[in-house]
């Protein structure tokens, strides 16, 4: 029994070597449907053969009404093997096989007809030692009617149509792009549909190459864009939906000029397979229309009006900006702002900007005009208008309107898309013509150090229109070894135009007094006057009128020639000098006699 025992064994793991090897020809589980004039692919690959690597295989097909009769279509090893009805078929290359590998191929069908309806059988010709095995697989394929329909939905897309077909539509750039599209299929079996919105650029041919998916509904209603349109879509600024039943509408906010071109809609149709695979089996597609954008720059220009200006000082200014165009209403999808630049003459650039409305038509002044009674403000649909109580010679300049437009995106974010300036707008305010003289003096030539010192500033006036204020203020440079500091100069105090007087800081740091004692006179006392006070003063009147607005304008200033102030000390504080030095050293002699002596006496004492 020991040395018979594992023969048994032996022998059957030779038959199952041999079973494992046996040939075995796989397809598709079927039955598989398909649509009539589209393509199909069925594969088909051999394993467990014998034989070279690369094996042979044969198409047939059996139809319904004819089941026991195999009609050649295709084969890998003969090319006469086709059959009359698909001979034509394969020398023109709708039908055709294809070697993924040496033992795996697949049967393509360019455009089905309806007669290929039937039982496929894939053939593989045998190259074993035994005939093992399966040598063909069969599969089903059921072609159904094509019952896909595709077409722009009415009534038709948003914006300006112009009456073409397809549609040529005009929109603004900034606002929503509107496009809706009609699919639906009544194929008898259980379907999905996928429903994709593409773009080609202007005039290009379209097809597959040139066509740039916008976005889609896929086949398990995910929707899904093109590469260029990802962000747009997680923005919320691009949107698909189905209405109803067929209709399907996608949305395209804030239009860009990139959006312009030939829009279509294409319709997938999908079946699973009984592998449990999805496969689609019909695609249709639309053109929806033409879409053109109409930029903002290119539509956005400025007037301004009437013309060149010359007014006198303390008259209104007003000037008048229009902004024209194609341009989309502001509201939902655009916002403009409208402001007015200033550059004085002569200078380059547009200026410093007065006043602007902003997009949500907030008035607000620009550097330097705050406090002024200046207005801006929207007097029509398009016309805007700046309005200066009362100008100044200051004002005289060349004035442009700028316009900015803006486009909204996703909620309320603003992205500026266009701006236009208007033509120079020249303004000429005519000079006040007032002429200031200033002389100063200290009263006395002469201070001391502790005195107070009196500087005295008289002012003469020429020219200037009635109620002519005057201000003066005094300013110190100090001396430093002689010579001016570089430092600028250090403001003491003054009197202003209403008659509020304004205290500096003193170099001193002592009290200061400032005060009119004269129409036309101003005065400034330093006292108790010590040697930081020590510098270069002078005197600088400025002449104001007030307008009607109750502003003040400095219609001119002058500055005095120099005062040097040098506090100077009295000579009897130079005899004290001599006095206190001389009981000085007195003191210390004595102090140093003593010390010596009541050292040496305390030495005696010590030894004694």
């Amino acid at each position: 029994m020991g040395a018979h025992g594992p023969k048994p064994t032996l022998l059957l793991l030779l038959l199952l070597g041999v079973m494992c090897r046996a040939r075995e020809v796989l397809v598709p589980t079927g039955p598989l449907y398909r649509v009539t004039g589209t393509a199909v692919s069925i594969s088909c690959n051999v394993s467990g053969y014998e034989g070279p690597d690369q094996q042979d295989f044969e198409w047939f097909l059996y139809r319904p009404e004819a089941p026991e009769a195999a009609l050649g279509i295709i084969s890998t090893r003969d090319t006469r093997f086709s059959y009359a009805v698909f001979g034509p078929r394969v020398a023109a290359g709708e039908v055709q096989v294809q070697r993924l590998q040496g033992d795996a191929v697949v049967l393509k069908i360019a455009r089905l007809q309806a007669q290929d309806a039937g039982i496929y059988e894939c053939y593989t010709p045998s190259t074993d030692a035994r005939y093992l095995g399966s040598y063909s697989g069969k599969v089903e394929l059921r072609v159904l009617p094509d019952m896909l329909q595709v077409s722009a939905a009415p009534p038709g897309p948003r914006g300006r149509q112009a009456p073409t077909s397809p549609p040529r539509l005009t929109v603004h750039e900034g606002q929503e792009l509107v496009l809706g599209c009609l699919a639906r299929t009544n194929t008898e079996k259980h379907t999905h549909l996928a429903v994709s919105f593409g773009r080609a650029v202007p005039e290009a041919p379209v097809g597959r190459a040139t066509l740039q998916e916008v976005v889609g509904l896929r086949s398990n209603l995910a929707v899904e864009a093109g590469a260029p349109y990802a962000e747009r879509l997680a923005a919320g600024e691009l949107r698909l939906g189905k209405e109803g039943a067929d209709r399907y509408r996608m949305v395209v906010g804030g239009a860009q000029a990139g959006d312009a071109g030939t829009y279509h809609c294409t319709a997938a149709e999908w079946i699973q397979d009984p592998d449990g695979s999805w496969a689609q089996i019909a695609e249709k597609r639309a053109v929806l229309a033409h879409v053109d954008v109409q930029t903002l720059s290119s539509q956005l220009a400025v007037t301004v009006g009437p013309g060149e200006r010359r007014i006198g000082p303390g008259e209104p200014l007003e000037l008048l900006c229009n902004v024209s165009g194609a341009l989309p209403p502001p509201g939902r999808h655009a916002a403009y702002s409208v402001g007015w630049e200033m550059a004085p003459a002569g200078a380059p650039g547009p200026g410093r900007l007065v006043a602007q409305l902003d997009t949500e038509g907030v008035g607000s002044l620009g550097p330097g005009y705050e406090g002024r009674h200046i207005a801006m403000e929207k007097v029509a649909s398009r016309t805007y208008r700046l309005r200066l109580e009362a100008a100044r010679p200051g004002d005289a300049g060349t004035y442009r309107c700028l316009a900015k437009a803006y486009v909204r995106g996703s909620g309320t974010r603003l992205r500026e898309a266009a701006s236009a300036r208007s033509r120079p707008l020249p303004v000429h305010v005519r000079e006040e013509g007032v002429a200031l003289e200033a002389v100063a003096w200290l009263a006395g030539g002469t201070v001391y150090r502790g005195e107070t010192a009196s500087l005295l500033c008289n002012i003469s006036v020429r020219g200037g229109p009635p109620g002519l204020r005057l201000a003066a203020s005094w300013w110190v440079e100090r001396l430093e070894e002689g010579e001016l500091s570089s430092g600028p100069a250090q403001l003491v105090g003054g009197v202003g135009q209403d008659g509020v007087a304004e205290l500096g800081v003193r170099p001193g740091g002592g009290p200061v007094s400032v005060e009119l004692v004269g129409p036309r006179s101003h005065r400034l006392r330093l006292h108790s006057l010590g040697p930081e006070d020590e510098g270069v003063y002078h005197c600088a009147p400025s002449a104001w009128v007030q307008h009607a607005d109750y502003s003040w304008y400095q219609a001119g200033s002058a500055r005095s020639g120099p005062v040097t102030v040098y506090p100077y000390t009295h000579a009897l504080d130079t005899l004290f000098v001599p006095l206190l030095v001389g009981t000085g050293v007195a003191l210390v002699t004595g102090a140093t006699i003593l010390a010596t002596i009541t050292c040496c006496f305390m030495k005696r004492l010590r030894k004694r």
